[in-house]
């Protein structure tokens, strides 16, 4: 008996991890590349969590570290080496995932610079690029740099929308942008209360006005991946389902 319950609630869990990936085929968001930024340090840590995201049915990974100019001053030729890296040790244990580059950037004055002189990783045929703003106040001239980055033939994605204290005080700030072009990256881990209340508030209202165009994981540390496996219940999947989203397009 115990055995046959332990079976039904295995399959069970598999059909609805097969459901989470049936939604989320590709993570764009994350800080697995190793060593670079606040993420996983080794690559040890990075194939265990490749390992469970195969396990979950994910097919690619697009890993987004950190640029800013004054906390991780990243250069695109370093992180395609520590790519390479990844890749390779990827092959030699055969997991069958994608693992490519992008980033996350920090609006800042280097990165205008960046946008100016067209070195900006993206990712997907339309050139997506992730970008985040400062979590202490309202983001200036952010239009401006909106502007900038569809002029350069870019579309832009703002990381976790959902967080920013400010955009939950005043959620119509938000609006604005998705009119003027932005596109929005949820964070899945905001669903499970892991960034707090308000957030998890947020981020159910933007999934109730189908204002969300991507997910992602945002996972810093190998505990997050049990934070995750609290977003596979029914009620989630059924609402992320809804969604009109465009990981799809990226596997």
């Amino acid at each position: 008996m115990w055995k046959d319950l332990a079976n039904w609630l295995t399959n069970k869990h598999s059909t609805v991890q097969k459901s989470f990936a049936d939604i989320w085929p590709v993570d764009l968001h994350n800080h697995i590349l190793p060593g670079v930024d606040d993420g996983l340090p080794t690559l040890e840590d990075t194939l265990t969590c490749l390992q469970k995201y195969v396990d979950w049915g994910i097919k690619g990974v697009i890993c987004t570290p950190h640029i800013s100019q004054d906390y991780y001053p990243n250069k695109i030729q370093q992180l395609q080496q520590v790519t390479l890296t990844v890749q390779q040790a990827i092959a030699d244990a055969n997991l069958p995932i994608r693992f490519t580059l992008a980033a996350e950037y920090l609006v800042d004055e280097w990165y205008y610079t960046l946008l100016e002189q067209n070195e900006v990783l993206c990712f997907g045929k339309d050139r997506y690029v992730l970008f985040e703003t400062g979590w202490a106040n309202s983001p200036r001239q952010l239009e401006q740099y909106l502007f900038l980055m569809q002029l350069k033939g870019y579309k832009p994605v703002l990381a976790h929308p959902e967080r920013y204290h400010y955009y939950q005080s005043a959620p119509e700030q938000l609006m604005a942008l998705k009119e003027k072009g932005c596109l929005f990256q949820l964070n899945l881990m905001s669903l499970a209360g892991h960034y707090g209340k308000r957030a998890q508030q947020l981020a159910h209202k933007l999934l109730q006005t189908k204002d969300i165009d991507f997910i992602g994981s945002d996972l810093h540390r190998l505990t997050h991946l049990t934070t995750l496996e609290q977003v596979f219940d029914p009620a989630t999947l059924d609402l992320l389902r809804q969604q009109p989203l465009l990981n799809n397009q990226l596997s």
